[in-house]
């Protein structure tokens, strides 16, 4: 059974290295572009979508650029439920991941970025701050959706949290390196 792509591969979309500008539903400032049609999903809202899905493969076959930044967010809410493990309350889980989402973070091309074998390194110093902030946005806003998926009422639902021992493509969980 193949893994779950991106539906934004098809589109034709600005790149920065190989990862996709994908437009996003947000108020965060930044380099993404703002989508046109409110209630269509996005690519925060796929990756929280396909995670459960997606986390029991090991192996991820990429058919795009879309697909780069749909793994970049799938390791990034594995962050996240390892952020909330310890079963805060809900205030403190959106404080605890919007904290986690503006810390410093490795682009690919750096040195201590995991993933560089899939990833290429920006063109220019200009591309690399674009990337940085484009990845920035993303993180905020998933990092500001994600709660109210994972939490039933105060506590954080059981069937998100068993995911988030799981190790999307035999990777274990990064830490802040993603």
């Amino acid at each position: 059974m193949p893994a779950y792509h991106s539906a934004f591969n098809e589109t034709d979309l600005r790149s920065i290295g190989n990862m996709a500008l994908l437009p996003i539903k947000t108020k965060i400032r930044g380099p993404a572009p703002t989508s046109l049609d409110p209630a269509v999903d996005d690519i925060i809202d796929e990756a929280i979508g396909l995670f459960r899905a997606n986390s029991f493969f090991r192996n991820f076959e990429i058919k795009g650029n879309a697909d780069r930044v749909l793994i970049y967010l799938i390791l990034f809410i594995q962050e996240c439920l390892a952020k909330l493990q310890k079963n805060p309350s809900l205030i403190e889980g959106q404080r605890t991941l919007a904290t986690h989402a503006v810390q410093n973070f490795a682009i690919p091309g750096d040195s201590n970025f995991p993933l560089n074998a899939l990833y290429e390194k920006p063109a220019s110093r200009q591309d690399a701050d674009n990337l940085k902030q484009y990845l920035s946005q993303i993180r905020q806003e998933l990092a500001a959706r994600l709660p109210a998926k994972v939490y039933e009422g105060d506590r954080p639902s059981k069937w998100w949290m068993s995911f988030s021992k799981r190790k999307f493509m035999g990777l274990p969980n990064v830490g802040t390196q993603i």
